[in-house]
């Protein structure tokens, strides 16, 4: 027997994981809460969903699903995570996990009390930088870790205007100026997944943007946020040096708006717009391209035909590289679209195998705290002029709550 999934939200991102959903083998039936009556039918049709709902709310009263995906914006996530473990469901909820340190706290506890599965859908983690940084780092060529920095790059020309008009109606722009380091999960979880280190320590400088639309203002958006990029630099817990830089006002073009650097005592990582390399003590230069390219495809015909453009396609229509562990998914995967350098059916997959097995995920609720945490507190050192501030550090998991190893589970019956 499988389980029934609510996918909560009908835009551009859940449709990378309505399929997904839908063909996963441990998926009976996959059903749908959405706020607008057009979308809602649309959606309905085009990945032919019978059971739909006209809110988060409705769905979990009057529905049987056993977990629902939350792919809503992002000031949404945390109240209505919170409202889903409440009733009694596991949820797989997009990135961020919450905008505030009190939801957060919240958030684990109720995952605490309920023993429910909460997991963020983070892409970074599987994008093919981590994944090679996190093979390298756990056989120990990178010997001690010593310097990580990570950039997200996104200017708001580059898709956001566009995303935040579908999703937020008439008072788009009032939820477009969210402090970028609200926003920190791509850059802080490929350090620390790669590490499995603790941020402690943060001091970030804000950019103050000076553009004509006056999205990032006092009294234009609801978190009076002035600064359009941040930048933070960070002690972890194992000594070393982060560097997270989130940029939503910058001439960047790159492949990705995701990238990455690592450096250890024995061997480091460099990743750029122009590709990857490999250097160690022995001075060679090792060139990952053929490691790490995933292919790019176009959007099936029929289907958001409207994203398959060349700006957008790498994150909705990328499939995966050949550092990737694609032998642990399931079959029914095969053909089916991916996206975000290859992440898209690694995430599913993970949530599925977690419920299943009442495992935690690689991306359980105190891994997404450590992603977030870090962020809310860089923005506060930012208001501060960059003072250098502690970041709360969060209890472990419970002890007796095993962790789950998806690439070792690859039986896909019960």
């Amino acid at each position: 027997m499988g389980f029934k999934i609510g996918v909560v939200g009908a835009g551009q991102f859940a449709a990378g994981f309505m399929p997904l959903f839908k063909a996963h083998p441990f998926v009976d039936e996959v059903s749908l809460a959405e706020l607008d009556p057009d979308r809602r039918a649309h959606f309905a049709e085009t990945y032919g969903i019978s059971k739909t709902y006209d809110s988060l709310d409705d769905m979990l009263k009057n529905s049987d699903v056993d977990a629902v995906a939350i792919i809503t914006q992002r000031h949404l996530h945390g109240p209505q995570t919170l409202a889903a473990l409440r009733a009694g469901k596991h949820v797989y909820c997009a990135v961020p996990m919450a905008q505030s340190e009190e939801e957060i706290e919240e958030i684990l506890e109720e995952v605490k009390r309920t023993g429910l599965i909460y997991m963020t859908g983070e892409t970074s983690y599987y994008y093919p930088s981590t994944v090679l940084c996190r093979d390298r780092f756990n056989t120990g060529l990178f010997g001690k870790f010593v310097y990580g920095e990570a950039q997200y790059m996104h200017d708001m020309i580059h898709g956001f205007y566009d995303a935040y008009r579908y999703s937020g109606g008439a008072d788009w722009t009032k939820l477009a100026g969210i402090p970028p380091m609200y926003y920190p999960t791509h850059t802080m979880s490929m350090i620390l997944s790669v590490t499995g280190a603790k941020a402690i320590q943060v001091s970030c400088l804000g950019y103050k943007d000076a553009h004509m639309d006056r999205i990032f203002t006092e009294g234009g958006n609801i978190w009076e946020n002035i600064f359009s990029d941040e930048t933070a630099l960070i002690r972890t817990s194992d000594g070393g040096m982060l560097r997270s830089n989130e940029f939503r006002r910058v001439g960047w073009g790159g492949g990705t708006s995701v990238y990455m650097s690592m450096y250890g005592t024995t061997g480091s990582y460099e990743e750029h717009a122009g590709g990857a390399v490999w250097t160690d003590l022995s001075m060679k230069i090792e060139d990952l391209s053929e490691l790490m390219t995933c292919r790019v495809g176009t959007a099936p015909e029929g289907q958001d035909e409207e994203l398959a453009n060349e700006a957008l396609r790498t994150d909705f229509y990328s499939f995966t590289a050949n550092v990737h562990h694609s032998y642990r998914l399931p079959p029914e995967f095969n053909g089916l679209r991916n996206g975000h350098m290859g992440s898209h059916q690694f995430l599913v997959d993970d949530f599925m195998k977690s419920i299943a097995t009442g495992k935690l995920p690689p991306n359980n609720a105190w891994r997404a705290a450590d992603y977030m945490l870090p962020g809310l507190i860089a923005h506060q050192s930012a208001l501060k002029g960059g003072e250098t501030l502690n970041i709360p550090q969060i209890e472990e998991p419970p002890k007796n709550w095993e962790l789950l190893d998806p690439d070792s589970f690859v039986a896909y019956r019960f």
